[in-house]
């Protein structure tokens, strides 16, 4: 790309960016819950099948946060918004770095 198209890709990019406040890192995991005692679900080898939102930190410590079904559409847009986030940071950043190379002349 041309030194002089990279601000108008930028901006145009930059104006699809999803809302900042409507991100999430993170995996959406299926998991199903077993009773140890009393529940007559669990009793038959069945379980409970809940949505958990896990984070990894660095160090590698790891939060899961359970979701209830109402949820889990909201967290998926947030992480679809996050991975587009990401990507569009990403692309912005090698074309400020093709900016700081010489221009070639013509």
């Amino acid at each position: 790309m041309k030194h002089e198209d990279i601000p108008e890709a930028r901006a145009k990019l930059a104006a699809a960016l999803p809302p900042i406040t409507e991100i999430l890192r993170g995996s959406l995991l299926h998991r199903l819950i077993r009773h140890r005692t009393g529940c007559a679900v669990c009793a038959r080898g069945g379980g409970h099948p809940v949505w958990v939102l896990a984070i990894t930190y660095p160090g590698g410590r790891t939060k899961q946060i359970s979701l209830s079904a109402e949820q889990k559409p909201m967290v998926q847009q947030w992480l679809r918004n996050y991975r587009k986030l990401k990507d569009t940071l990403e692309r912005i950043c090698e074309w400020n770095q093709q900016l700081l190379r010489p221009q070639k002349k013509a």
